[in-house]
């Protein structure tokens, strides 16, 4: 008989566009793709959202990156996966009930989940029943202001990473965010670690492989093998 299947818990935003400017975003293609692809190997999977239902993907990550990113290309195929998902809401209270909850990016998150309480509480719940939590790009905002039992950040004085500030001053975006990755981390006595050169992949494993980080779309294949390998990792020796 196989063994029993990994639970993995996806959180997407239910945010369309920048509130400002009305531009649209969504969830960022890449860091969506690799992460389910890879993960969808050895765990079930429930994707969710603060809304429900259908998520968007950011068009611009469609444009960027389909036509040579083979996965993310597939991955498109697969609209049923983000075209019904459940409430955060719903999962409050089971959070020990998953061995992951993973965060991608695109601007969107900055606008919904970066204040989501319920998300929050539930990312509590994953770490503290000694699972892992993981988030990528933007999605890393879901940290913000989340504290643990001991009344202490989960970030506080762990190395992780996120789209810094150089790189949303590069796209332009800086002044139509409403918080910015890098300043919140360090905000909460994260040690803020990002690529040499801007855009480059840069992936950060702490807490003992519990708190996984990606700092941008480049980072997402090595994102989800770090998922991955912690997964297999933590659960092995646990």
């Amino acid at each position: 008989m196989s063994p029993p299947k990994f639970r993995v818990l996806m959180v997407l935003s239910s945010a369309t566009q920048f509130t400002i400017t009305g531009k649209p975003t969504g969830w960022y293609l890449p860091e969506f793709a690799h992460p389910y692809t890879v993960l969808s190997e050895i765990a079930d999977i429930t994707v969710v959202s603060p809304k429900g239902g259908h998520s968007q993907v950011d068009p611009g990550s469609v444009n960027n990156t389909a036509s040579t990113d083979t996965i993310s290309h597939s991955f498109l195929q697969r609209e049923e996966i983000w075209s019904n998902t459940g409430k955060i809401s719903d999962f409050v209270g089971k959070g020990k009930d998953f061995d992951v909850l993973c965060c991608p990016g695109g601007h969107a998150p900055l606008f919904d989940l970066a204040e989501d309480q319920n998300l929050k509480r539930l990312i509590r719940e994953v770490y503290e029943a000694g699972k892992i939590v993981a988030a990528i790009c933007h999605g890393v905002i879901v940290f913000k202001d989340v504290k643990l039992s001991n009344d202490q950040y989960l970030v506080a004085d762990a190395p992780v990473t996120g789209f810094s500030n150089e790189e949303e001053d590069k796209v332009g975006l800086t002044d139509v965010c409403p918080v910015l990755v890098e300043t919140e981390l360090v905000r909460m006595g994260a040690r803020f670690e990002k690529s040499e050169a801007v855009f480059k992949a840069h992936v950060t494993v702490a807490h003992g492989g519990h708190l996984i980080t990606g700092q941008n779309p480049a980072s997402a294949p090595e994102f989800a093998e770090a998922i991955k390998q912690s997964l297999l990792k933590v659960t092995h020796t646990s």
